[in-house]
């Protein structure tokens, strides 16, 4: 029974997106440990609010075109098979330009090549993996965060600034907008206070 008690509860459901402040530390820590790649794959997930499997699956041809960063980018979701556009922000060229300056080249052309397994991008399990250890690092529950916290974290911060929902649809590439309310835990008090807000 004690057993029982001192195990700490699972929490399920809805991956929680990060925070600004998160998001600040985490790259200050990953700057300051060297981790490129890693400060790279956190940028460009942010950025694109793509499925962790489709993160993992990006091409060097996904975000440069004639040896350059885009400043937007168009891929094909594993998972819809529709298109979706993305920004590449500043901050995160700086990061993967960094990256790519040591980034060992491979024919395949996979922005992050695997390193056990050549001719191979990074597994989506891999990619969970860092995700862990970058939460952990900053003091955060792991078990509240998954990869679907970065796809999350800037359409939700977007939502609470604007209410724009319909946007919020677009960046997730969501064919219906019931699933981008559900994705993003809108609910009824959302709609009564954006509502509330508004004067006729």
């Amino acid at each position: 029974m004690t057993e029982l008690l001192a195990r700490p509860p699972t929490i399920r459901g809805a991956k929680l997106p990060l925070r600004p402040r998160h998001v600040w530390t985490i790259r200050v820590r990953l700057q300051l440990q060297r981790r490129i790649r890693d400060l790279a794959l956190f940028d460009i997930a942010l950025d694109s609010k793509l499925r962790g499997c489709d993160v993992v699956a990006l091409r060097l041809v996904d975000i440069a075109a004639a040896g350059a960063l885009r400043r937007r980018a168009t891929v094909i979701q594993q998972k819809t098979g529709r298109p979706v556009q993305f920004e590449i922000t500043e901050q995160a060229r700086r990061s993967l330009a960094d990256w790519l300056r040591i980034r060992r080249d491979t024919a395949e052309g996979w922005l992050f090549p695997s390193r056990m397994r050549p001719g191979e991008h990074i597994s989506t399990r891999q990619y969970i993996r860092l995700l862990k250890r970058w939460i952990t690092d900053v003091g955060l529950e792991p078990a509240a965060y998954g990869t679907h916290s970065l796809r999350r974290t800037k359409v939700a911060l977007l939502y609470r600034k604007t209410g724009n929902l319909r946007a919020c649809q677009l960046l997730l590439g969501h064919t219906k907008l019931e699933s981008t309310a559900r994705y993003l835990g809108v609910e009824l008090d959302d709609a009564l206070e954006l509502s509330e807000a508004l004067e006729l």
